[in-house]
């Protein structure tokens, strides 16, 4: 049972496995930094908050929530009740004191995701739910738990929504221009989110193994037999270091269509947090609280994101990330040789009155 099996209200029935509990986690505890920097960046899209207000009162929400009531099954104790009895797990142990509609629809695809403006509904596809294990399917609702915690299905739904409108709006130019920008900018924030979501799910699962087994599947499918984690995560590190700047270009084509980052890169991104002194240091209790949200400086979040998107830079093997970071290293020490060639012009002149460097 989640951490001394204390049953609170709305989550009565919890599994029977001992897990760590987090009272009152606020959601930067868990977030990667670029999910942040993205949020930042996107709220400061020229025209952002503008459009995102006026299309607020337009996005069929209720249209949506009556479909999945239709024509999907709602889990709840009598419906998939061991989908229930997790989602109950996932809300207790991050402590999200509504816990959100939750409905399975019909699709072979394996994919989940979280929706909504005002509350948040989680939806998972039959494909996914045949997939994964119990373990593996514990750490996708967590995933997805983990969305509802950050207030990522607000902009979840709102590039939904873009991406259909710009179908629509193709045959406009300056119409399509504008709403692709911003579906752009949605996709680059989304990518880094899922990556936040991914850490969620790790604490509400707490089994590192089964939050790779369930990426792995996603990407190879129901054949674990023939898989294997480290082999997996080889892949990613291929997939960072090989190449060269051609490849780097390709890289970026290839990801800008997406929602999701790589499999691959997720696992690898999830595999270096799961080993970091951050992810240790919540499950020993010490983590921000939402009670201090609202203390939080934006600065300092821009600050650290900034920093965080820096270390990925000097710290990835991708050709085009290294040449980023040497010339970015070579412009310090450019800006340091001409600050210290300054510094010679004001130092005072020697005694006796010479100038320095001309002869006696």
């Amino acid at each position: 049972m989640s951490d001394d099996g204390r049953q609170q209200t709305g989550h009565e029935r919890v599994p029977g496995r001992q897990r760590r509990r987090f009272p009152g986690i606020s959601s930067r505890a868990y977030e990667h930094p670029a999910d942040r920097s993205a949020l930042v960046a996107l709220r400061k899209l020229s025209g952002f908050d503008t459009v995102f207000k006026a299309l607020s009162g337009l996005l069929p929400e209720r249209s949506l929530r009556l479909l999945f009531l239709s024509d999907s099954v709602r889990v709840s104790e009598r419906q998939f009740s061991h989908l229930h009895d997790m989602l109950l797990d996932a809300c207790y142990i991050l402590d999200l004191e509504k816990v959100p509609p939750m409905y399975v629809t019909q699709d072979p695809q394996p994919s989940a995701m979280c929706l909504g403006l005002d509350e948040p509904i989680i939806v998972v596809s039959t494909g996914l739910v045949e997939l994964l294990d119990e373990e593996e399917m514990r750490a996708v609702v967590g995933h997805e738990v983990g969305h509802a915690l950050s207030g990522h299905s607000v902009y979840r739904t709102v590039l939904l929504f873009l991406t259909s409108l710009a179908v629509k709006v193709a045959w406009i130019p300056l119409g399509n221009l504008a709403v692709m920008a911003i579906v752009t900018a949605l996709r680059e924030w989304f990518r880094k989110s899922e990556l936040s979501a991914d850490r969620a799910g790790l604490l509400v699962g707490q089994d590192v193994r089964a939050s790779m087994r369930g990426l792995m599947k996603t990407a190879g499918g129901n054949h674990l037999h023939e898989m294997n984690v480290d082999a997996f995560l080889e892949q990613a590190e291929e997939y960072d270091s090989g190449g060269d700047l051609r490849d780097s270009v390709l890289k970026i084509l290839n990801v800008l269509p997406r929602s999701h980052p790589f499999t691959t890169v997720r696992a690898a991104e999830l595999k270096k947090w799961a080993e970091s002194r951050d992810y240790q240091r919540i499950m020993d209790g010490h983590y921000p609280r939402r009670s201090e949200d609202k203390d939080a400086s934006v600065g300092d979040s821009f600050r650290e994101s900034a920093a965080g998107y820096a270390s990925d830079v000097k710290g990835s093997k991708d050709p085009l990330m290294k040449l980023v970071s040497d010339l970015a290293g070579s412009a310090g020490d450019l800006g340091g040789r001409v600050r210290r060639g300054f510094d010679g012009f004001r130092s005072p002149p020697p005694a006796g009155g010479e100038a320095p460097g001309t002869d006696g």
